[in-house]
């Protein structure tokens, strides 16, 4: 395949890595709102706990389609007018949230928005690592979680203030949204890069070449949505109210938030590996210890461990995909997370909810917990050899 000019050959791309931030911050500002919206609204009607799950499968299911389709879309469309139609798609299925309240409307909404999510996803990763150089990849890739933990963390604090029934909050976020594809497509004027097109066959490739860094997201997949998306409803239903639950997924979020540049900064400094078995031991055993906490305090600190542990992974991965990878194959590896982030957040979000209804409450974090410290075992082991930087 045909190369051009990787990030190491020219200064960073400033305009480039702004589209790509501004964009997955819009992403994230929708998702955070969406998940516990949406959770606490169905279990306000009586849907049980493995239907709410279901819900959130079909956005996993919606990611998946998308992925296996990146190669075809990106023929169609050049790469970053692709992050500016994801961005368009995402505010449409939230308008969708705020007109309807029939729930299979609401099922086909989140398929959408789980299709739109993974466009904006998988080519602002690939766009990411182009545009910027190795000696600065931990640090800029810790900058775009922290963005995107942000918007996860300001999506529920809107759930207080306009509440969960009139879906005011759903056009708020359609409307912003809506206004950063907008600027998206202003800024993207001034960048000297572009995403590439997935090679053929390279979602396939990509597995053969680099199977430990897609489990590393299937895992942050896995713990990411267990999370967000059933751990509100594991809080109200011990008993705790429904703002509390809200703010539980503002405190998985904000300190990650806080911590991703940390966490870049590390991987610029310290062996990757180490950072990313760390990262799976600590989430693991955060959600061990939640059954065994009744402080809000206490639950609140664990919560955001929890979350800045998890999301670590994701920063790990996004980082050596960029260390391991040129060309198309960014992109292929970039399809790949999308694939193995919506099988993890399946497997995760319908799992919990099963184990609650069918075992016992507190069986649905632990359970999580014991998964996450296999993952740990796998990652020692799988990243104990360095391959060098393959082109594609």
């Amino acid at each position: 395949m045909q190369m051009s000019a990787i990030a190491e050959d020219f200064a960073p791309d400033w305009a480039a890595i702004a589209v790509v931030i501004l964009g997955v911050t819009a992403f994230s500002v929708g998702q955070g709102l969406t998940y516990p919206l949406i959770a606490l609204v169905l279990e306000s009607r009586g849907v049980s706990s493995s239907l709410a799950g279901l819900n959130a499968s079909v956005f996993a299911a919606g990611l998946a389609t998308s992925t296996l389709l990146i190669g075809r879309l990106t023929t169609i469309l050049r790469g970053d007018r692709l992050i500016v139609a994801g961005l368009v798609g995402a505010s449409a299925s939230l308008t969708a949230f705020a007109i309807f309240d029939a729930v299979w409307v609401w099922f086909i909404a989140r398929f959408l928005l789980g299709f739109s999510t993974s466009i904006i996803f998988t080519i602002s990763e690939a766009w990411l690592n182009t545009a910027c150089p190795d000696r600065l990849r931990g640090r800029v890739s810790g900058i775009y979680g922290a963005s995107m933990c942000a918007g996860f963390a300001a999506g529920p604090l809107a759930i207080p203030f306009v509440g969960t029934e009139d879906g005011f909050a759903f056009a708020l976020v359609a409307v912003y949204i809506a206004f950063v594809a907008f600027a998206s497509v202003m800024l993207g004027r001034f960048a000297r890069t572009r995403p590439e097109r997935s090679s053929a066959g390279g979602l396939i490739q990509f597995a053969r070449l680099a199977p430990i860094l897609v489990l590393m997201v299937v895992a942050f997949g896995f713990s990411d949505i267990a999370a967000i998306s059933t751990i509100p409803l594991y809080f109200v239903e011990r008993g705790y109210s429904e703002n509390f639950a809200a703010f539980v997924v503002t405190m998985v979020a904000l300190p990650t938030a806080l911590a991703q540049p940390l966490v870049g900064y590390l991987l610029d400094r310290l062996p990757r590996g180490i950072i990313t078995v760390g990262s799976a031991i600590a989430c693991g055993a955060s959600f061990m210890v939640l059954p065994l906490l009744t402080s809000e305090i206490a639950l609140l600190v664990t919560v955001s461990v929890l979350g800045a542990a998890s999301f670590s992974l994701y920063t790990c991965a996004l980082t050596l995909l960029g260390d391991r990878f040129r060309g198309g194959l960014l992109v292929s590896g970039a399809a790949a997370y999308g694939l193995a982030y919506a099988i993890g957040s399946a497997v995760g979000s319908g799992a919990m909810g099963v184990v609650m209804d069918s075992v016992s409450l507190d069986a649905g974090p632990l359970s999580i917990g014991i998964t996450m410290l296999v993952f740990a075992g796998i990652f020692a082991f799988g990243l104990a050899r360095r391959p060098a930087a393959t082109k594609g």
